[in-house]
């Protein structure tokens, strides 16, 4: 093969595989939120003391809940946007024997592995 063609070659060769790229991101990905959304405002009104019904008239009813008991309950919200890396939110609550609130965590917007 002469140099003409196989400069030609790479050239085209280069160019498609610099478009893949740029075309992934003209196709539409739809955001995709999973869990409990939270707004800053929301968890400001919890408190400690506050009774499990309280907590749950407040934020709704939890993700998930602790597998080895009821004493911990666990609000995520997982957001992926279309073509950005996903981020998760996670409000731990942690009850008493009473069923009174001891413990407020709010990890906000951690990195999620993606899936």
């Amino acid at each position: 093969m002469s140099c003409k063609t196989l400069t030609a070659a790479a050239v085209v060769l280069l160019m498609l595989t610099a478009g893949c790229s740029t075309l992934e991101r003209l196709v539409y990905r739809p955001d995709i939120n999973q869990g409990n959304y939270l707004t800053t405002a929301d968890v400001a009104k919890l408190h400690t003391g506050m009774t499990k019904q309280q907590v749950a008239y407040t934020l709704g009813t939890p993700m998930l809940h602790d597998p080895f008991g009821t004493n911990t309950w666990f609000y995520v919200f997982r957001r992926q946007p279309g073509h950005e890396p996903v981020t998760q939110q996670t409000l731990t609550l942690t009850f008493d024997n009473s069923g009174t609130l001891t413990h407020i965590d709010n990890q906000a917007a951690l990195n999620a592995p993606s899936s």
